[in-house]
């Protein structure tokens, strides 16, 4: 069977990215591209300049290059979507897919959204359609992260005791660690969590507010503890930190993985991947061999399989197959849920316990409130 895709927020220019977009939908059709099973077909931008360059870019008709979501969807009826568009609306323009009643799966950029109200709401919604709803998490798929799982499974480092999270914030940037916090765990609910952030500069990602810096703390139901710590000077020097009762693993920090059972550190093999995908020296080797594969192939395109390949092409596989696919929306709730939990006890200046009980975001509602200060409001 041969899905047919469409990609809706085609971004501007993919070779100048910046925090206002990425053109993540050049990578998501790339992927779809590497598949048999996939066919683009149409795309959707509002911005006329973006739909028409990424039109030209993938060779898609004149006539399935679209302004319009709904007129698009209505004349294309694709049976895959992947929704590129800003955080922000993610939830109107992933409901206005379910509500359409022309599709099977929709493929969407993370974070969810920016209010928790409207991560739910894609979530219920899609499940009511038969809709199969995934979120771009992708880092689930390399390799120091796979192996970091084999190695906890196997019993490396023993039982699994705590967590470690270091990085830029705890949304944009931390979607992705909270994520692999539930695949480490194996998707454990989590059961409270207590933050403090700091937010004296406005910090604005892809339309949507993230934290200067934060320190957070929580606990999952099987007793396993967490702890990130975000922005300059976080004192988690790594990627992530996987502490076990007979050792410990880090991910992302002098290098892509090593493990520590004793005085010293062993650096695990991940084949050249590192916490982003493959690396120049892979893309280098790995150049001349897809070129003579894919007819036409050029530079910007004969690139090694990277970690959104894999992600959408598990996707893909899930629909075909019937089965759970691994970047679920039920596995980016979770995510989600300790992200706004931190925010959450921020604002309260408290612990708070779940599931969370709120609609909006909170960041967002204490810059609006003045209960943290952005730089316009100083």
């Amino acid at each position: 069977m041969t899905y047919t895709v469409a990609v809706i927020g085609t971004g501007a220019d993919p070779d100048d990215p910046d925090t206002d977009g990425f053109a993540m939908a050049y990578r998501h059709a790339g992927a779809y591209r590497r598949l048999d099973s996939c066919e683009l077909v149409a795309c959707a931008d509002v911005v006329p300049e973006n739909a028409k360059n990424f039109g030209e870019r993938w060779d898609l008709p004149d006539g399935n290059v679209y302004t319009d979501t709904e007129k698009m969807l209505t004349a294309v009826e694709p049976d895959i979507v992947s929704v590129c568009v800003p955080p922000h609306i993610h939830a109107p323009v992933v409901m206005t897919c379910a509500e359409s009643g022309v599709m099977d799966a929709i493929h969407c950029e993370k974070p969810m959204a920016t209010r928790w109200e409207d991560c739910q709401k894609m979530a219920s919604a899609c499940k009511r359609a038969g809709i199969q709803l995934t979120f771009n998490h992708q880092r689930r798929f390399g390799k120091p992260f796979r192996k970091a799982k084999s190695l906890l499974e196997n019993g490396k480092i023993g039982s699994l005791e705590r967590i470690e999270l270091g990085g830029k914030n705890l949304f944009d940037y931390g979607s992705h660690l909270f994520d692999l916090c539930g695949y480490f765990t194996d998707q454990t609910m989590s059961k409270w969590v207590m933050a403090g952030i700091e937010y004296s500069e406005e910090n604005v990602q892809f339309g949507a507010h993230n934290e200067n810096q934060a320190i957070a703390q929580w606990r999952y139901t099987n007793g396993v503890n967490g702890l990130a710590s975000t922005g300059d000077g976080g004192i988690v020097d790594c990627h992530m930190r996987l502490l076990g009762s007979n050792g410990m693993m880090e991910i992302g920090g002098e290098v892509p993985l090593r493990v520590r059972t004793g005085k010293n550190w062993t650096t695990v093999d991940t084949g050249g991947e590192d916490v982003h995908g493959p690396n120049e020296t892979i893309f280098d080797a790995a150049k001349q061999k897809i070129s003579a594969r894919i007819p036409g192939a050029t530079v910007e395109n004969a690139r090694p399989e990277g970690y959104i390949d894999r992600a959408i092409a598990d996707t893909v596989d899930a629909l075909a197959t019937g089965r759970e696919p691994e970047l679920s929306a039920d596995n980016a709730l979770q995510a989600t849920e300790l992200i706004f939990g931190c925010w959450e006890s921020a604002r309260r200046c408290g612990r708070v316990d779940f599931p969370l009980e709120i609609d909006d975001n909170p960041l967002e509602s204490m810059v609006e409130s003045g209960q943290v200060l952005a730089a316009d409001n100083q």
